[in-house]
């Protein structure tokens, strides 16, 4: 059995202490607001889950904040409210996990969607089966084509049919994202090692893993291109690909390329780092699966000799001094010397590095590529009249994702800057009770996506973190 606050330890989500009454509290809440709950009612809601309930009746009845525990009631819930659809397949859990308001399961939005749900599963056996149910949706999501970003509940017609790419009925749309393929083997290893069932690992995990090990070495270019190329007729850049649909030239040093950014956005330089970071902790975990449940020694081998190998290129490529910051993380290299420097809201980013992998925050090279990430050396990184945050690519110049401000507090140990992270979340919500995926520096409710699962339940992941540390 896993409680809360170990689970949270043991997935690197702790951080210091926050105090948020008293002499500590943030900023004050709307004046004169009812905090009239914003969820659907309850015969209208997709899923309930017990566990859920109670926890939100927890929450609720212990912040000192009423406007954070409306955001949280809200929130937490909302994709479990709203975006699933549970089910049963050849005598298994089934659960499609749609973004919000897009009608199609992107493979790591609907994993981190109910993450935060995970160390819940031990209180509620229903609620375990909707989370089975999402990894082996992923499995068979994988297994129709390994580089897909998001996926139809079953063939149907797709507004990308058109891309200049192998389209196949099933398919929402096809870019190629190292991450797409490393979020459902945190969803599914952080099962197991919460709820002890392995019975997640059957013949279609073990297919759909093969497929990701064999993407992933394709994607390092050693032997050509391969088969993925990707264009779409388009008058926004980011959302067509260079080089005749290949991505622009890259040197293959070992680390594996991602033709798109989690934003969705085309990636300049292909080995994006973030993301290779990820793919080597999610392919320690898979060698862990293999060497502790299944007992593939071949494959046991394979992932951790081919994390090494993504790790040390890494170290090799994609380190080096910037603008006095001491040395740091680039965003993507190329592997002949070129690097961007920047970051992206949207996870994984350079910031998001600790939360995904475990760094510890005390990591130099993570710690100088923090400050740069907060910094105005850091293209994307917005300050207005109505707050300051990072954005990306995606929605625009000078537009703010709650994603990242919810990010830079979970991967904080200092007490003023979570408080602080709190205060604009709790400010820029627009009086919608809701996070948004983005919203101008300078004007909150100049908002995009009223409907954003993953940026709600995110929220509602750092509530849990800040209450399990008994802070509110």
């Amino acid at each position: 059995m896993v409680d809360r606050r170990s689970f949270i330890k043991s997935t690197g989500l702790a951080g210091g202490a926050l105090l948020a009454g008293g002499a500590g509290t943030i900023a004050g809440s709307l004046s004169g607001f009812d905090y009239a709950s914003q969820r659907p009612a309850v015969k209208d809601r997709k899923f309930i889950s017990e566990a859920v309930e109670a926890i939100i009746r927890e929450i609720k009845s212990t912040v000192e904040d009423p406007e954070l525990g409306w955001l949280f009631e809200n929130c937490f819930p909302n994709t479990l409210d709203t975006t699933v659809t549970f089910g049963e397949k050849d005598g298994k859990p089934d659960t499609f996990v749609i973004t919000g308001d897009i009608d199609a399961m992107w493979l790591r939005d609907s994993s981190a969607q109910v993450w935060p749900y995970l160390p819940l599963t031990v209180k509620d056996l229903r609620l375990k089966k909707l989370l089975a149910g999402v990894i082996h949706r992923q499995n068979r999501c994988i297994m129709i084509d390994p580089y897909a970003n998001a996926f139809n509940n079953g063939p149907a017609k797709s507004p990308w049919m058109s891309d200049l790419t192998d389209m196949k009925p099933e398919l929402h749309e096809r870019k190629w994202e190292v991450d797409s393929l490393c979020y459902p083997i945190r969803l599914a290893y952080h099962y197991w090692k919460v709820t002890g069932d392995d019975s997640v690992f059957d013949s279609n995990w073990e297919r759909a893993m093969e497929l990701v090990v064999q993407t992933f070495r394709v994607q390092q270019r050693k032997n050509g291109r391969g088969p993925y190329k990707f264009q779409r007729v388009t008058g926004w850049q980011t959302d067509t690909v260079a080089g005749g649909g290949y991505g622009n030239p890259i040197k293959p040093v070992g680390m594996i390329c991602s033709i798109f950014r989690p934003s969705d956005d085309a990636t300049i330089y292909p080995f994006l780092i973030p993301s290779n970071l990820f793919a080597v902790t999610s392919l320690r975990q898979l060698s862990e699966i293999y060497r502790k449940v299944t007992g593939n020694a071949s494959m046991d081998k394979e992932c951790s000799d081919l994390a090494d190998e993504v790790e040390k290129a890494i170290n090799e490529y994609a380190i080096s001094e910037h603008l006095g910051f001491g040395k740091m993380y680039a965003f993507e290299v190329d592997g002949y010397g070129n690097s961007l420097y920047m970051d992206d809201a949207n996870v994984p980013s350079l910031l998001s590095i600790p939360y995904l992998t475990g760094m510890s925050l005390d990591n130099p090279v993570y710690r100088n590529t923090r400050k740069f990430l907060i910094s105005d050396s850091n293209p994307y990184y917005y300050k207005g009249s109505a707050a300051e945050g990072q954005g990306g690519p995606h929605s625009g110049v000078n537009m703010i994702w709650p994603l990242g401000i919810t990010m830079r507090a979970l991967t904080s140990n200092d007490p003023e800057e979570i408080r602080s992270c709190l205060n604009t979340l709790k400010s820029t919500h627009a009086g919608t009770g809701f996070m948004h995926e983005s919203f101008h520096k300078d004007d909150a409710s100049n908002f995009t996506r009223k409907w954003f699962a993953w940026a709600n339940t995110l929220f509602g992941e750092l509530i849990l973190k800040i209450h399990d540390e008994h802070i509110i």
